[in-house]
């Protein structure tokens, strides 16, 4: 990244520059005295790909339910597109959410932290928009698990007759009651609803007459891990760049230290607690080969791909850090490692789309 620093005073006495001199200080807009930083091609790049890594995140609802089914003879869901879209808003908004709420109790931890100086918070949006999710999913529980395309087949109060559609109905409630909350005085309350949205999604995702109960327990314990290490790791970054204006660069690598301690933990439950949840969906002789002739083994073997990408990104912007004695240091690989994160809750969605392979 280059700099032009030009003169602080400029000629004294002229209005106009003689014909074919320099222009003055000041002129073509660059002021006097202002440092002018060009765009960095590393960092165009760097941005660009984030971006695109979005984009997929975004396309893999809609285009991996038929990928992942080629081949495997096994049927496509009649809503398994909207569903895996529908699923994706909601795990993020979930993120958002639990990450917000999870910094924010560890701030005033830090030593030397200013009290209140966060970032805008964007948990209402995320449970405005985990909510609309929340609705839609409900509306095609409602119609026998297809899309509706028409105002009659909205039926909500179909909702009430079954398992599943009580389950929608709690997430829709949780969704808005955190949406209350977190534009009230008191965000921070918005924690219950949210563990009962989690609940739900763990019951919702076992239906299984045998051993529902350890299935729900091991979701709820995967999700929950999930979710506040990509949403923490989302809102570290946020008040790091936050802090870094204000000269907070101590009390920023205390907060980050503080997180990549807690994250540690929350990979190892999320790695066990999901090698736990495959096993109990296939038989351990099966797993490998199930992992490339079903969609949910495809699926599942490209969210274990990704989570290992996201660790090694992890154990390199921790590295940095140390190496440079500054958290600024993990912007770069920690925004790749957010995006990374992202594109594993749309995996994650995914598979709640797609049919369970059977036990042999």
């Amino acid at each position: 990244m280059s700099f032009i620093r030009p003169p602080a005073d400029g000629p004294v006495g002229t209005s106009r520059p003689a014909e074919g001199a320099a222009p003055a200080p000041g002129e073509h807009g660059v002021r006097p005295g202002r440092v002018v930083a060009l765009p960095s091609a590393t960092g165009a790049a760097r941005a660009l790909a984030v971006v695109g890594l979005l984009t997929l995140g975004a396309l893999i609802p809609l285009l991996g339910p038929g990928a992942a089914l080629e081949g495997t003879g096994e049927a496509l869901a009649p809503a398994a597109r909207p569903v895996g879209v529908l699923r994706t808003v909601l795990f993020a908004a979930l993120c958002v959410q639990a990450g917000e709420m999870w910094v924010a109790r560890m701030v005033p931890a830090v030593r030397g932290a200013p009290a209140g100086l966060l970032p805008r918070a964007w948990s209402p949006v995320a449970a405005c928009c985990g909510l609309l999710a929340a609705v839609a999913l409900s509306a095609i529980v409602a119609n026998g698990n297809i899309w509706p395309r028409t105002w009659s087949e909205l039926r909500f109060g179909e909702l009430y007759g079954t398992g599943d559609g009580v389950l929608a109905l709690l997430e829709i409630n949780a969704f808005a009651a955190a949406w209350l909350l977190a534009l009230s005085r008191r965000p921070g309350l918005a924690a219950l609803p949210l563990a009962v949205l989690v609940v739900a999604e763990a019951v919702r995702a076992h239906p299984e007459i045998e051993t529902p109960l350890l299935g729900s327990a091991l979701t709820l314990v995967h999700l929950t891990c999930g979710a506040l290490w990509a949403g923490g790791l989302l809102q570290v970054l946020r008040v790091l760049r936050l802090w870094q204006g204000h000269g907070l660069r101590q009390q920023g690598a205390a907060l980050l230290a503080r997180y990549a301690r807690a994250a540690a933990w929350l990979f190892a439950a999320v790695t066990v607690t999901g090698t736990l949840s495959t096993l109990r969906r296939m038989e351990p002789h099966t797993v490998l080969e199930q992992l490339t002739t079903t969609g949910y083994g495809r699926t599942l073997l490209a969210k274990l791909l990704l989570l290992a990408v996201v660790a090694v990104l992890a154990l390199r912007a921790r590295r940095r850090a140390v190496a440079a004695g500054d958290p600024g240091a993990v912007f770069a690989p920690g925004r790749a490692e957010v995006a990374l994160l992202g594109l594993v809750v749309a995996v994650s969605a995914l598979l709640t789309a797609l049919p369970v392979p059977i036990r042999w």
